[in-house]
C-alpha cells in the first residue's frame, strides 16, 4: 500500500511531489498525512481533502488493487484532473467516496457499479460528461448521491428507482433531458431531490405524493408543463420546495395549505394563473413566499397576516389587484416587501410602519393613491424603498429623514409635492436616487454634498432649486446625473474629477459662466447634455478628450467663437447639436472624422464660409441641420454619398449655385428645406423635392420643377420677370414664335426651300423623313416637349452628351424613330441680356445652315 501511495506521488507534478514528501515522511506509513490504518496496518481511509493542499495530477498511477480495506477515498477541493480510473471498482469494501470539486472529466466509469458497500458518492463540481450509468443500480446500498454540476447529459436512468434507501438525490447543474421517472415515488426513503438548472421536460409526476420523506425538492430552471399536481399536498414533510422558472400552468393548489411544516415555498417565473389560495395562510412556518412574475389575478388574501414567520413575500410582476391588506403589517419578522408591476390600487396603509424589520420595500408600477403614510418613518433599517410609477400625492412626510440606511430612494412619475428629505444620505450610503416628474420644491438636500456613494441621481422634471456651484461635490462612483429646471450657478471643475461619470445631463436651467475645462477629464463621458442654459464663452477644445462619448447636446446657450476642430477626435459620436448658439467661423473639415454621426445640428448660429466636402465622409449621417447662419457657396457634389439621409435643412442662409445631379441618388430623403437661399435650376426628380411644401422651397434665384410654387422646366424663350431664377427647356430646333417675327421668318423660309433644292438627291429622302414633324404647319410644341422628356428620363444624366457655355446637350430618340440633339439652357428671367439672345440666336441660324457629317441636321 505504502509502495503504490509512492509510485502515485511519484507520477505527479514537482510541486505536489515536494508538498507531499512533507506530509509523508518517516517509514511507517499509518503515519503519513491523511491516511488512517486499520489495527493491522492496513489502510482504510485516504483524505486528502481537508488540508487546503490543491493536489495537482491524475489518478491513473493509482493502483486501487493494493487497497482491498479502503473504506473511505476523500479527495474533494483539490485540482486532480483527467479521467475516474476504471480500476476504482477494486475498492470492493469502499463505503464513502469523494471526488468532489476538482476538474475530473471524461464519463462516470462503468466499474462504478462494482462498488457494492458504497453509501455516498460524490462527484459534484467536476467536469463529467455523458450520462449517468445504468450499472448505478447496483448500488443497493448507498444513500446519498451526489453529481451536480457537471456537463452530464442523457436522461436519469430509469435503474436509478432500485435504489430504495437513497436519501439524498442531488443531479442539479447539469444538461440532464427527458422527463422525471414517473415512479419516482418509490423512492420512499429520499429527502432530498434537487433536479433543478437541467434541461427536464414534461409534467410534475403524480407519484411525488408517495414521498412521504421528502424534505426539500427542487425543479427550478427546467422546461417542466403542466399543472402542479395536487398529491404535493400529500408531502407533509416538505420544508423547502423550489419549482420556479419552469412553465408550469394552471391554479396553485388549495391543497399546499396542508404543507405545514414548509418554509421556503418559491413557484416564481411560470404561468400560473387564478388567485393566491387563502390557505395560504395556514403555512404559518413560512420564511419565504415567492409567486413573482406568473399570471397570478384577484387579491392579496388577508389571511397573509398569519404568515408571522414570513421574512420575504415576493409577488411582483402579476396582475393582483384591489388594495394592499392592512393585515400585511402583521409581518413583524418581514425583510423583503416586493408588490411591484401589479394593479394595485388604494393607499399604501399605515400599518407598513410597523414593519420595522423591513429592508426592501419596492411597490413601483402599481395605481396606488393617496399620500405616503409618514409611519413609514418608522422602518429605519429600510435599505431599498422604491414607490414610483404609481398616483401618490401630497407632500413628501419629513420622517423620511429617519431612513438613514437608505441605499435606494426612487419616488419618481407620482404627484408628490414638498420637498426632498434632507437627511436622505446622512448615513452616507445611498448609491441611486430618483424623483422624477412630480412636483417637488425647495432646495436640492445639502446631504447628497458629500455622498460619496452616489451612483445615479435623477432628479429632472421638478421646481427643485439650487447653486450647482455649492450642491454637488465630487462623486468617484457617480455613473448618471441629470437636473433640470430651477438649477443655477456655475459649472464647477469638480465634475471632471468624477471619473466613472456617463451621462451629465443639466438641462433647462439657468446655469451661467463657460464650460471649465477641466470636464474634459471626465473620459468615461458618453453623453453630455448642457442644452437651454445660458452658458457663454468658447466651447473649451479639451471636449476633444472625451473620446468615449455618443451624444454631445450644447444647444440653446450663448456659446461664441469657433467651433473647436478637436470636436474631429470624437470618433464615437453620433449626435451633436450646437444649435441656436452665436457660434462663428468656418464648419471645421474635421467633422468628417465622425463616421458614426447620425444626427448633425448646427443651426440658428452665425457659421460662415462654405459648407465643407469633408461632410459628405460621414455615411452614417441621417439628419442634417446648417440652417439659419452664413454659410456661402454650393452644396458639394460628394453630397450624394449620403445614402443614410433622411432630413437635409439648409434653409435661411447664402448658398448658391444649382442642386448637384448627385442628388437623384438620395432615395432615403424624407424633408428637404432649402429656402432663402439662391440657388438655382431643377430641382432634384425625388419625392421629398416634389413633395416639399412652398415654404420649403421659397426665396431662391431661380428654382424650377415639379414643386408646390415653382415653375415647370418647360421649352421656352419667354420669360415671366419678377419670379426669381427659372430653368427653360429650349428645344434647338424650335424657331422663334414672335410674332412680329413672322415675316422674317417667311423670308427665311423661302431661302432655305431655295437652298434646299440645290442639295444632292441623297439628302433629299432624309430631309422628307424629317418634315412631318418639325414643320412650321405640323409642329406641335407641346407634344414634342413631352416626347423629349420621355425619351431622356426628365433629362437623365445617362443621356447627356456634352456642355456647353449656354447648358447641356441631350440626346433623345423620338417615338418616330428620329434621333435628335437636345440643348437645356439656364438663364435668367430678371433681366434678358441682349447680348446673351442674340448670341444663341446666331448659333441656332448657324446650325441651320451647316450641313456636315459630324453635326446633326436641324
Amino acid at each position: 500500500e505504502a509502495e503504490a501511495l509512492l509510485k502515485w506521488k511519484a507520477s505527479l507534478p514537482i510541486n505536489t511531489q515536494t508538498l507531499l514528501s512533507s506530509l509523508w515522511g518517516g517509514s511507517n506509513h499509518c503515519n503519513w498525512t491523511g491516511i488512517t490504518c486499520n489495527n493491522a496496518g492496513s489502510i482504510t481511509k485516504v483524505i486528502l481533502g481537508e488540508y487546503e493542499l490543491k493536489l495537482r495530477g491524475t489518478l491513473h498511477n493509482l493502483n486501487f488493487f493494493y487497497f482491498p480495506n479502503l473504506i473511505w477515498l476523500q479527495l474533494r477541493n483539490n485540482s486532480l484532473y483527467g479521467s475516474i480510473p476504471s480500476n476504482i471498482g477494486n475498492l470492493s469494501n469502499l463505503k464513502f467516496l469523494d471526488l468532489s470539486y476538482n476538474n475530473f472529466s471524461g464519463n462516470i466509469p462503468l466499474e462504478i457499479g462494482l462498488l457494492k458497500s458504497l453509501s455516498l458518492i460524490s462527484l459534484g463540481d467536476n467536469s463529467l460528461s455523458g450520462s449517468i450509468p445504468r450499472e448505478i443500480r447496483k448500488l443497493s446500498t448507498i444513500s446519498y448521491i451526489y453529481f451536480m454540476r457537471n456537463n452530464l447529459t442523457g436522461p436519469i436512468p430509469i435503474e436509478i428507482l432500485n435504489l430504495t434507501k437513497l436519501h439524498d438525490l442531488d443531479l442539479s447543474q447539469n444538461n440532464i433531458s427527458g422527463s422525471i421517472p414517473s415512479d419516482i415515488g418509490r423512492l420512499s426513503s429520499l429527502s432530498i431531490l434537487f433536479l433543478n438548472q437541467n434541461h427536464l421536460t414534461g409534467t410534475i409526476p403524480i407519484s411525488i405524493g408517495d414521498l412521504q420523506n421528502l424534505s426539500q425538492f427542487v425543479l427550478v430552471d427546467n422546461r417542466l408543463n403542466g399543472s402542479i399536481p395536487k398529491e404535493i399536498g400529500m408531502v407533509t414533510s416538505l420544508r423547502l420546495l423550489d419549482l420556479s422558472n419552469n412553465h408550469l400552468s394552471g391554479p396553485i393548489p388549495t391543497c399546499i395549505g396542508n404543507l405545514s411544516n414548509m418554509k421556503w415555498l418559491y413557484l416564481w417565473s411560470n404561468n400560473l394563473s387564478g388567485s393566491i389560495p387563502n390557505e395560504i395562510g395556514m403555512l404559518k412556518s413560512l420564511l419565504a413566499f415567492q409567486l413573482a412574475n406568473n399570471n397570478l389575478t384577484g387579491v392579496i388574501p388577508h389571511s397573509i397576516g398569519n404568515l408571522t414567520n414570513l421574512d420575504n413575500l415576493v409577488l411582483n410582476f402579476n396582475g393582483l389587484s384591489g388594495s394592499i391588506p392592512s393585515e400585511i403589517g402583521m409581518l413583524k419578522s418581514l425583510f423583503d416587501l416586493q408588490l411591484s408591476d401589479n394593479n394595485l390600487t388604494g393607499v399604501i396603509p399605515d400599518s407598513i410602519g410597523n414593519l420595522t424589520n423591513l429592508g426592501n420595500l419596492v411597490l413601483h408600477f402599481n395605481g396606488l393613491s393617496g399620500s405616503i403614510p409618514t409611519s413609514m418613518g418608522n422602518l429605519n433599517k429600510l435599505s431599498i424603498l422604491e414607490i414610483c410609477e404609481n398616483s401618490l400625492s401630497g407632500l413628501v412626510p419629513q420622517t423620511l429623514n429617519n431612513l438613514t440606511h437608505l441605499r435606494i430612494l426612487d419616488l419618481s412619475h407620482n404627484h408628490l409635492s414638498g420637498s426632498l428629505p434632507e437627511n436622505v444620505c446622512l448615513g452616507g450610503l445611498l448609491t441611486r436616487i430618483a424623483a422624477i416628474k412630480n412636483n417637488l420644491t425647495g432646495l436640492i438636500p445639502s446631504s447628497l454634498r458629500n455622498c460619496t456613494s452616489l451612483y445615479r441621481v435623477r432628479l429632472e422634471g421638478n421646481h427643485l432649486t439650487a447653486n450647482i456651484s455649492e450642491a454637488f461635490g465630487i462623486y468617484p462612483n457617480l455613473n448618471f446625473i441629470s437636473l433640470s429646471n430651477n438649477i443655477f450657478g456655475e459649472l464647477s471643475s469638480n465634475w471632471g474629477q468624477c471619473h466613472n461619470l456617463t451621462s451629465l445631463k443639466i438641462t433647462n436651467n439657468n446655469i451661467s459662466g463657460k464650460i471649465p475645462f477641466q470636464l474634459g477629464l471626465a473620459t468615461q463621458l458618453q453623453e453630455l447634455d448642457l442644452s437651454s442654459n445660458h452658458l457663454n464663452g468658447e466651447l473649451p477644445k479639451e471636449l476633444g478628450k472625451l473620446t468615449m462619448v455618443s451624444r454631445l447636446y450644447l444647444s440653446d446657450n450663448q456659446f461664441s467663437g469657433k467651433i473647436p476642430l478637436e470636436i474631429g477626435l470624437l470618433s464615437k459620436l453620433e449626435q451633436l447639436d450646437l444649435a441656436l448658439n452665436n457660434l462663428s467661423g468656418p464648419i471645421p473639415d474635421d467633422l468628417g472624422n465622425c463616421f458614426k454621426l447620425f444626427n448633425l445640428n448646427l443651426s440658428k448660429n452665425n457659421l460662415e464660409e462654405s459648407i465643407p466636402s469633408s461632410i459628405s465622409y460621414i455615411n452614417a449621417l441621417q439628419s442634417l441641420d446648417l440652417s439659419q447662419n452664413s454659410l456661402i457657396g454650393g452644396i458639394p457634389q460628394q453630397f450624394g454619398k449620403l445614402q443614410s439621409l433622411e432630413v437635409l435643412n439648409l434653409s435661411h442662409n447664402m448658398l448658391n449655385g444649382s442642386i448637384p445631379e448627385a442628388f437623384n441618388k438620395l432615395r432615403g430623403l424624407r424633408f428637404v428645406n432649402i429656402s432663402f437661399n439662391q440657388f438655382e435650376g431643377p430641382i432634384p426628380n425625388l419625392k421629398a423635392f416634389h413633395e416639399a411644401s412652398f415654404d420649403a422651397l421659397r426665396n431662391n434665384k431661380g428654382l424650377c420643377g415639379n414643386a408646390t410654387g415653382l415653375m415647370a422646366c418647360v421649352p421656352s424663350f419667354l420669360a415671366n420677370h419678377g419670379h426669381g431664377k427659372r430653368t427653360k427647356v429650349i428645344i434647338s430646333v424650335m424657331l422663334p414664335l414672335f410674332g412680329g417675327l413672322l415675316l422674317l421668318f417667311l423670308l427665311v423660309g423661302s431661302f432655305f426651300t431655295f437652298y434646299k433644292k440645290t442639295q444632292t438627291k441623297e439628302s433629299e429622302p432624309r430631309e422628307e423623313q424629317q418634315g412631318d414633324i418639325f414643320t412650321v404647319l405640323g409642329f406641335n410644341g407641346r407634344v414634342l416637349h413631352d416626347n423629349i422628356i420621355e425619351a431622356t428620363e426628365d433629362f437623365s444624366s445617362d443621356y447627356c452628351i456634352g456642355s456647353g457655355g449656354y447648358g447641356s446637350v441631350y440626346k433623345a430618340a423620338l417615338p418616330t424613330g428620329q434621333v435628335v440633339a437636345v440643348k437645356k439652357l439656364y438663364r435668367s428671367e430678371d433681366n434678358i441680356h441682349i447680348n446673351n439672345l442674340k448670341a444663341f440666336e446666331s448659333e441656332v441660324m448657324a446650325l441651320l445652315e451647316i450641313r456636315h457629317r459630324n453635326i446633326v441636321q436641324m
